[in-house]
């Protein structure tokens, strides 16, 4: 990029420069504006390398496009952003298939690892160009392998951040149940009190690009879920990872759980079953995300026999849905987080159309799985939009996601960092 001298002309920011190859003009019948909810006719998207460098009409564009580039057409398809999943474990498959017990003790690594990079490529294929992957669950560090057989391009699929082996209290994950002279590999990493200092720099140093940690399980006496780490354990996990410049996720379903993750200053709370409107309105006041995590609560109940749309619905996925609406209520940011892996990588839209369905309106939906997605993603500003200056990881639909979101079933087009995959 930096031989080439690009002058931004106006408002119409169009490129001026001595032109070379690696231009590419993609001619769409629309570009979705998600910022703004707005499909914008006519419109054509100018890339060079892995950046968005112009957009206007096709008369603007053909005073200002070199002579030799590439041309693109998605005649009578819709240009947007790519989808971005901000909660996903790639080294899970779906418990219908095998349970999350067996799956971490009785499948080898190997085997994990390559159902990974089969989850990886369907995750592409639909559409989805990033991932935040929350946790190995077992696998140790595998996470930050293929994080790095993608950046290497060993293999195809979305660009991923990964939490490595994430921290729950001593004594409170599994598997459990069994004999207590065997020593179980744990879904997790246990620590506790100041030795949480220790672990957290070691996961960082191991690759971790975030530090999760459950802030309640299912560890009271009758197996409810409680509170865990203290709030002063989980601002000392905050510090330290801050300091580094990472941010900090909570898995969280208990209100107690979700209040002290907030004012530790973790960036997001994962599921938040237990959430009140006075736990999202705290929430809202700090600025922590909600990854509401729909699709998982349907999932495990359709796996208990739960038929959708008969029969009463199971008190899991009512007491998610009255979550969403506290949310929904106070304001707070919500993302577009699946927890996909227990249920079937690839159907990651599933998310979307459930939040829509529990009242989330298409726009915010949108918005969820995309711009509030890159900050969770730490590329605000970088990714997420169709704007000049941003990376081109793009999608192509046929109809209007604003009218249906249904036509995100649909990909015609997958566009990653300027190189077209699909």
């Amino acid at each position: 990029m930096k031989k080439y001298i690009i002058t931004l002309v106006a408002s119409l920011l169009m490129v001026q420069t001595t032109f070379a190859e690696g231009y590419q003009l993609l001619k769409p019948s629309g570009v979705l504006d998600v910022a703004r909810g707005v499909l914008m006719e006519s419109q054509q998207v100018l890339i060079l390398d892995d950046k968005i460098v112009a957009i206007g009409s096709a008369t603007q564009m053909n005073a200002e496009i070199p002579e030799n580039y590439k041309v693109i057409d998605l005649e009578g398809l819709t240009l947007m952003p790519g989808l971005i999943d901000a909660h996903s474990h790639v080294l899970l498959h779906p418990y219908n298939e095998t349970s999350w017990n067996d799956q971490v003790m009785k499948e080898s690594r190997a085997e994990r690892v390559a159902r990974g990079v089969i989850h990886l490529k369907n995750t592409l294929d639909a559409g989805f160009t990033s991932l935040r992957d929350l946790g190995s669950e077992g696998a140790g560090y595998a996470d930050v392998g293929l994080k790095q057989a993608l950046e290497k391009g060993v293999i195809p699929g979305p660009s991923i951040i990964v939490a490595g082996r994430a921290i729950v209290a001593t004594g409170s994950y599994g598997p459990k149940g069994f004999d207590l002279s065997h020593d179980i590999i744990l879904g997790a990493e246990p620590a506790d009190g100041n030795d949480l200092i220790r672990v957290v720099r070691d996961q960082i140093g191991k690759g971790a690009d975030i530090i999760k940690f459950y802030a309640d399980y299912r560890w009271g006496p009758n197996g409810e879920a409680k509170p865990t780490f203290s709030l002063q354990e989980m601002k000392t996990m905050v510090e330290v990872a801050n300091s580094s410049g990472r941010q900090v996720v909570a898995h969280s379903a208990t209100a107690e759980g979700m209040r002290r993750a907030t004012l530790a200053g973790v960036q997001s709370i994962e599921h938040g079953d237990g959430g009140t409107i006075e736990t999202f309105q705290l929430m809202k006041e700090h600025g922590v995300i909600f990854c509401p995590t729909v699709t998982i609560t349907e999932s495990i109940a359709e796996y208990g026999g739960w038929l959708k749309g008969q029969g009463p619905e199971p008190k899991s996925v009512a007491t998610k849905k009255d979550a969403m609406t506290s949310a929904l209520k106070s304001g707070v940011t919500i993302c577009n987080g699946s927890d996909v892996g227990p249920y079937t990588h690839g159907d990651n839209l599933r998310e979307l159309l459930i939040m829509h369905e529990y009242g989330l309106s298409i726009e915010k939906t949108l918005q969820a799985a995309t711009i509030v997605g890159a900050e969770l993603m730490n590329k605000k500003g970088e990714l997420g939009e169709v704007k000049v200056g941003y990376i081109a990881d793009l999608i192509a639909v046929k109809g209007n996601p604003l009218e249906n979101l249904e036509v995100l079933s649909d990909i015609r087009m997958v566009m990653q960092g300027g190189e077209v995959y699909k």
